[in-house]
């Protein structure tokens, strides 16, 4: 449903009132519109750390989407984060708007940005995307760049952030919806601020405690082969991942080059195990009658495997080549939060060392991949010249309210299991396993998973699932 909506975004923003049409000098010029609700924008100045007043403050951009039935008390609240981190709520109204359709005739809608992002103080630090462990330079410099204020971004902070515009707001307690990192924000927040919850959906689920090794990551990488070749009857599955193996062993005694306007990077197998994982996870099963990467990737393996790697390069030239976006709020966030196989106080030579042996001990193999090949595409690599900082830890303690876990079955990034493990940090949790789609399972075009997300919000439990079983399969190029 998000992908399909996108062009809603080019829509203009103009400011609406409060419950009563005001002027338009009286809201911000970036409050969204939405047709037939009244929206509430602001910001919030919030210190960005408690213990460092010298550091300033960030603002805190927020919009309400008031109900419909205006005249009634709101039956909820809704409040949402699309993952990232570094994704902009408030832009994205019309997608949550449209995806959560029907509780808005009686439920509010909160979208609170992010601090470092949108209307929230956004930061910049010179860095894209960070993937494969020669970025761990760039990512020391992204540290540089933020100065202390690097410490000030965090899970934590952000979920104090969402707390004080609830509070502001005057909203009573809040179903939380969070989509990939969202998943993993909105537990931080439930933890920090139990009684402000009414329920929780975690779609592409992230523990707080999490395998800092991503072990389940990459073998799902090869049992989304299998699942598309099955489901298309366009491939072997069991074909396709030795292909994906002789790939990576390939690759990683000879990269190739990618070249596309002007640009060019060494493909090899650490590359090789982002697109093939991560990459190919985006966005699958958005568009039902068009090829995704996923479906291109068995017959591109299948010729590179056999020396030709030409296909193999246009479609990792589709993922790594175009300009990316700064990273600054992603990389602070992971790389403060996330758990890490070294101890924080160590040097960079005791980190490297750590990591190293991490995973070349770990229990169990990374699928198709090598242990520091695979090792490399995570972001626990990107991290290591980051600056000491204790990661996150969870408390243990959780609200005992109506969870729902929502996990797409070709999902490499936050996997089946990655969705289960979030949703078992619960007391009791429903588990909903989507069929044929990638990440994350909401941008199924249909309505089926929203409509079903909407309904547990509305009730508290999970109710009719049986539209799960009309999602097509994901379109596959058959290979000879």
């Amino acid at each position: 449903m998000f992908k399909l909506l996108a062009g809603v975004l080019s829509a203009s923003v103009t400011g609406l009132g409060l419950l009563a049409p005001l002027p338009a000098s009286a809201a911000p010029a970036w409050c969204p519109v939405v047709p037939g609700h009244t929206v509430s924008c602001g910001t919030l100045d919030r210190p960005l750390l408690s213990s460092r007043p010298d550091l300033g403050t960030t603002p805190v951009g927020y919009a309400l989407v008031r109900r419909a039935r205006i005249t009634q008390p709101a039956a909820g609240t809704v409040m949402v984060n699309p993952g990232g981190p570094g994704a902009s709520t408030i832009a994205m109204a019309p997608l949550f708007t449209a995806a959560l359709a029907s509780l808005l005739p009686d439920h509010d809608l909160l979208l609170i940005d992010t601090r470092g992002t949108g209307r929230s103080g956004p930061i910049t630090c010179g860095t894209g995307q960070p993937y494969g462990r020669a970025s761990a330079d760039a990512v020391a410099a992204c540290a540089a760049a933020l100065g202390p204020a690097a410490a000030a971004y965090t899970s934590a902070t952000i979920a104090d952030d969402f707390e004080a515009v609830r509070a502001k707001l005057s909203i009573g307690k809040v179903s939380l919806y969070g989509l990939s990192y969202g998943s993993y924000l909105m537990s931080i927040y439930a933890q920090r601020h139990p009684a402000a919850v009414r329920s929780i959906v975690l779609s592409g689920g992230l523990a707080i405690s999490h395998d800092p090794l991503w072990r389940d990551s990459a073998h799902t990488t090869s049992a989304t082969l299998r699942r598309v070749c099955a489901r298309s009857a366009a491939c072997d599955g069991d074909a396709a991942v030795r292909d994906l193996s002789a790939t990576a062993k390939r690759l990683r005694a000879r990269p190739i080059t990618v070249t596309a306007d002007g640009r060019s990077i060494a493909f090899g197998e650490t590359e090789l195990a982002i697109m093939a994982g991560s990459g190919a996870s985006s966005m699958a099963g958005a568009q039902p009658q068009a090829v995704p990467l996923l479906g291109k990737l068995p017959r591109a393996l299948h010729e590179s495997a056999r020396g030709n790697h030409a296909r193999l390069k246009e479609l990792a030239a589709s993922v790594f080549l175009p300009p990316a976006a700064d990273a600054a709020l992603h990389i602070a966030v992971m790389c403060n939060d996330f758990p890490r196989p070294w101890a924080v106080q160590a040097s960079a030579a005791e980190r490297e060392r750590q990591f190293t042996r991490a995973f070349r001990k770990a229990r169990g193999r990374f699928g198709a991949f090598s242990p520091l090949g695979y090792g490399a595409a995570t972001m626990t690599s990107a991290c290591l010249k980051w600056p000491a900082h204790q990661p996150h830890t969870s408390t243990g303690r959780f609200p005992d309210v109506p969870v729902l876990g929502v996990a797409a079955d070709l999902d490499a990034t936050t996997t089946v299991h990655s969705t289960r493990q979030a949703a078992r940090q619960y007391r009791s949790a429903s588990f909903l396993r989507v069929p044929n789609m990638g990440h994350v399972a909401e941008y199924d075009p249909s309505g089926c998973v929203t409509g079903i997300t909407a309904d547990f919000i509305r009730h508290g439990r999970l109710g009719d699932t049986s539209c799960l079983a009309g999602m097509p399969p994901v379109k596959a190029e058959p290979v000879p």
